[in-house]
């Protein structure tokens, strides 16, 4: 075990205890409730606290950093009593690649490398529509640590995507808080998003259950800040004119726009594209302004605006309860979906 890691692992087992002491009560009270959870600036700051702290060293690509996160993430699915997905019923699903070293020759052998998806499921409970899955989803990932830079080496990576794991996370609290869903959702935090996509890319060919099933994907990414480009307390949703799923989740209340930045190719950019080319309508959920801080040392907790990214992922929750209880079947608007 490297020795630089032993103080994280402790302020890791510290978060699974509170987790444990914490989140389960939780839960209790808010199914005494009429609807589920309602999402807290307190639960949010929570989640980013955790994982964009610098204990958790910018959660580096494919490092024990990045295992660190997946395990604090798996230890909040699980207090939040949603069920593994993952290998051997755990919630964590290995994922074992080779990379090619940048700037080696083509002929130089790669680099073999492990990340770590942490994969949650709520199985519907229709008998006909617990048949169709959709899946809500992140990367857990960020740029780690730069020995060589000078000043603050941490990445922390806190809209980038911190936000979006955190986005997951409600989510699958009020979705577990209240009455099961009649379709089954997965839960899945992907790694090594930033190097490559290789968490997404192994889920896609092993997924918890079969790919067939999969009605939509909504990936989260870089919500901890609003975007000037679109009116206050809005979302946007890349690749919006390629289907019908942004307007019919806008039409049931989601504040969701079309992406005021299409020469910036978001859509081809977050892990929903690689389900996106499977023929699965998968958009990314932002609200990225284009900020100076983006992949910096800067992307850190002082830098969140707590109550945008708390009214944003609010807003989602009645819109995501909608589609997980519906028999709508989002489909490709003409020429929408990406070729193979």
């Amino acid at each position: 075990m490297n020795p630089r890691i032993s103080p994280l692992s402790r302020f890791i087992l510290l978060l699974v205890a509170i987790a444990a002491a914490v989140g389960a009560p939780a839960a209790i009270v808010a199914q005494s409730t009429k609807t589920a959870t309602t999402v807290t600036e307190q639960s949010v700051r929570k989640f980013m606290e955790a994982l964009a702290s610098d204990e958790m060293r910018g959660r580096g690509s494919a490092t024990a950093d990045e295992l660190a996160a997946a395990k604090y993430i798996a230890a909040q699915l699980r207090a939040l009593k949603v069920d593994p997905a993952g290998d051997n019923g755990d919630y964590l699903q290995t994922v074992k690649f080779t990379r090619r070293q940048r700037g080696a020759p083509a002929d130089a052998p790669g680099i073999e490398m492990t990340t770590t998806n942490v994969l949650g499921i709520i199985r519907g409970s229709d008998p006909k529509f617990a048949k169709e899955t959709i899946l809500l989803s992140a990367h857990l990932d960020h740029l780690g640590i730069r020995a060589n830079l000078p000043g603050d080496n941490i990445f922390n990576g806190a809209d980038d995507d911190a936000s979006g794991v955190t986005a997951v996370l409600e989510l699958a609290q009020a979705l577990a808080a209240g009455p099961k869903p009649k379709r089954t959702v997965v839960f899945a935090l992907f790694g090594s998003e930033e190097i490559g996509g290789y968490g997404a890319r192994y889920f896609q060919e092993h997924p918890p259950v079969p790919i067939d099933t999969f009605v939509a994907n909504l990936e989260f990414e870089m919500i901890a800040r609003p975007d000037s480009a679109v009116a206050a307390d809005t979302l946007w949703l890349t690749g919006y004119e390629r289907s019908n799923l942004g307007s019919e989740l806008a039409r049931h209340g989601a504040k969701l726009v079309a992406d005021p930045h299409p020469e910036e190719n978001f859509f081809r950019r977050s892990d929903n594209y690689v389900l996106a080319r499977k023929g699965i309508i998968a958009h990314t959920v932002s609200s990225f302004g284009l900020h100076t801080d983006y992949h910096r040392p800067s992307d850190d907790l002082s830098h969140v605006d707590f109550k945008h990214m708390t009214d944003a992922i609010a807003s989602m929750v009645e819109p995501v309860r909608w589609l997980v209880n519906s028999d709508f079947k989002p489909q490709w608007n003409e020429g929408g979906r990406p070729l193979e």
